[in-house]
């Protein structure tokens, strides 16, 4: 994808908007699924269980992370390095993400080398509410990976608009999906979504 490229914009139903860029598949030959939580809540998150629950018999690994930045980042590491290593696979056949915090580690950690075959940001806190000044997305153009990104259509961490130009500036291919709600969407269409990149049924 062409850096700083902005992706189209489809409607295909009246609630949910898609942006893929460029249009292709998620990831493949994926071996596992390490996914983390926002920073208020742990790794017993909804929509976490019941993404491990739609994605079994896929090995899905959910973690809780430190709350400082550099701690976090390094932690995702390590885990996904574990996780590898008890799956006897390399890193770049694990997709990890997660929900706001946790997701914005995964794609620090992505940037700073971490291999991994995609990254899943579920509710990306793009700048907090209020603050459209203080965008978190400096690291955003090291990222060369498949990219799904899910936000509630309301969500006041990012609007629709914002972070479609955003992730424009993702090197690899990604897929934004809005759904109904604002920061905390319910886990269904959220789980759907991920189902739809991972193509599975």
């Amino acid at each position: 994808m062409r850096r700083g490229a902005k992706p189209a914009v489809t409607a295909p139903s009246l609630t949910t908007l898609s942006l893929t860029t460029p249009p292709g598949p998620g990831p493949a030959d994926v071996a596992g699924v390490l996914l983390a939580p926002g920073a208020g809540g742990t790794r017993d998150d909804a929509t976490l269980v019941a993404l491990e629950a739609a994605l079994a018999p896929l090995p899905v690994r959910r973690v809780d992370l430190p709350r400082s930045t550099p701690a976090a980042v390094a932690a995702v590491g390590r885990h996904a390095a574990d996780l590898a290593a008890e799956l006897g696979t390399p890193t770049d056949r694990l997709v990890v993400g997660g929900r706001s915090f946790g997701g914005r580690m995964c794609s620090m950690a992505v940037a700073e080398g971490l291999p991994v075959a995609g990254l899943v940001l579920l509710s990306y806190p793009l700048h907090p509410p209020g603050h459209p000044e203080r965008p978190r997305v400096a690291h955003l153009p090291d990222i060369g990976v498949p990219v799904l990104a899910v936000s509630g259509e309301r969500d006041p961490f990012g609007s629709p608009d914002e972070l479609a130009a955003a992730l424009g500036t993702v090197c690899g291919p990604v897929r934004l999906v809005l759904v109904p709600g604002a920061h905390a969407p319910a886990p269904a269409p959220v789980v759907a979504a991920v189902l739809a990149w991972l193509g599975r049924p």
